[in-house]
């Protein structure tokens, strides 16, 4: 099996007071909800798009999640984090959720998934 992490993974936080099988379920759903936010004017969800660069998980079940947008002047710029948190507050056992939009590094193709690429049609 490989241990490498696709390029457009998130950095997660590793060393938790939460039971690991919760904080692994957790984490499973948070990527699922993060899959249900799609920019709109592409055809591929955010987490495959790889604009999730950090999920952070803290001891109390608080979520901070770092983001990018493919280009800074993205029209939705202004909505998107309230869609991402919005999407990923729904997740049981989350207590709150803060989304901080970063563009550092900026975001580049090599961070989309096979997935993404495939649906984009860039290869």
């Amino acid at each position: 099996m490989n241990d490498q992490s696709p390029s457009n993974a998130p950095q997660v936080s590793p060393g938790s007071a939460i039971p690991p099988e919760e904080l692994d379920r957790m984490t499973d759903d948070i990527i699922a909800a993060l899959k249900t936010v799609y920019d709109p004017e592409i055809p591929s969800d955010i987490y495959e798009l790889g604009l999730i660069y950090r999920v952070d998980i803290d001891d109390d079940r608080n979520v901070t999640i770092d983001m990018t947008l493919t280009a800074p002047g993205c029209p939705v710029a202004g909505e998107m984090p309230g869609w991402v948190e919005n999407a990923v507050s729904t997740v049981q056992g989350v207590q709150s959720v803060k989304v901080n939009m970063v563009f550092d590094p900026p975001w580049d193709q090599s961070r989309m998934s096979d997935e993404a690429r495939v649906a984009l049609d860039m290869w």
